[in-house]
């Protein structure tokens, strides 16, 4: 029989750091930690105690001690900012969580200021701000595109591009949209709902209905690209899981001079047909070789909704792994 492994307490003093602001509200930072990690925190007399085996406890202490430090320059923990040091062991890793407070990255517009919220959406964002094509693939939640659409209004206030452009295929309506009624935007309006969500989020109304009516920002399904150079532009492509190759090749072919291109998705979610292969998943393989162009990868740790989502996901990632594999372009439950 093994002998136990042998327990051990560590202390971590938080001098000059409101318990309230570091603890959050019913201690629910403190119960985060407990939930990521085997041990018990106790807290007295400006100090908090960690017990459990040596690693767990040294990981913690680093962990609450990074976020003390955040609580006296004067940051306003939530749930998002404790998951960002959450199982970061290296110190390196920590630091650089650390900067996005230091140094944050910011979006100014009309109705709010934005700033990223995990190391994952600051190297999303560091790709947008430097290449002209960014793939963006990962779960829901992770802010894939409200960040581009904060991107494109940032470009074009700043006069970057002339216009922005809003595609997303419709998957549902087998990209023929002919027998919908109402024109073509009350066609694609529902397929389009959570760019314009963020849209909404950013700029007025009146200002939206402006540059729609201008064509500043134009709103359209995939298949109305065919055809088209867009030049000055920044386009997104929502929901490219559910391109085909074909249509993939025929998106990423309309970029013109000034132009720059998102594409998002989510490959766990694909609704094609067994008859498609997903153009997001193919196009990471055939542009491998490509430079110029960034993938961005972000994954649980990038959820920056409820806490429950973060561990929907991880749970439905655990499931995958055990199932047999699913021929690509199979629809997602």
């Amino acid at each position: 029989m093994n002998a136990p492994v042998a327990e051990m307490t560590k202390t971590v003093a938080i001098p000059d750091v409101d318990p309230l602001s570091l603890f959050g509200k019913n201690d629910a930072n403190l119960r985060l930690v407990e939930r990521s990690y085997p041990v018990q925190l106790t807290y007295r007399d400006g100090k908090i105690a960690v017990r459990g085996q040596e690693g767990p406890v040294d990981e913690v202490s680093a962990v609450l001690s990074a976020l003390a430090d955040l609580v006296r320059r004067g940051a306003v923990l939530e749930e998002h900012d404790v998951n960002n040091f959450i199982g970061l062991s290296n110190p390196a890793d920590r630091h650089a969580s650390l900067e996005l407070y230091e140094h944050p990255v910011l979006f100014s517009f009309d109705k709010r200021t934005i700033r990223v919220k995990t190391l994952g959406q600051a190297r999303y964002v560091a790709a947008l701000q430097k290449h002209d094509i960014v793939f963006a693939i990962g779960p829901a939640g992770t802010g894939k595109t409200y960040l581009a659409v904060a991107a494109a209004v940032h470009a074009l206030k700043a006069r970057q591009v002339e216009r922005i452009l809003l595609v997303r295929p419709a998957v549902e309506a087998g990209e023929n949209l002919g027998f919908l009624p109402g024109d073509m935007k009350e066609k694609v309006d529902p397929y389009l709902r959570p760019l314009y969500d963020a849209l909404n989020d950013l700029l007025s109304y009146e200002k939206i209905r402006r540059f729609l009516d201008l064509g500043v920002i134009e709103v359209a399904p995939l298949a109305y690209m065919r055809g088209r150079t867009l030049n000055n532009a920044f386009v997104i492509l929502d929901e490219a899981q559910n391109t085909t190759v074909g249509q993939m090749k025929m998106f990423l072919t309309r970029l013109g001079y000034g132009s720059k291109a998102v594409i998002t998705g989510d490959v766990t979610q694909i609704d094609l047909g067994t008859q498609h292969a997903s153009g997001l998943v193919e196009i990471q393989r055939i542009l491998q070789g490509v430079s110029d162009l960034s993938f961005v990868y972000l994954n649980e740790r990038d959820v920056v909704r409820h806490h429950l989502v973060r561990e929907i996901i991880r749970a439905f990632d655990e499931h995958e792994k055990t199932q047999p594999p699913r021929p690509q372009g199979t629809p997602s439950s």
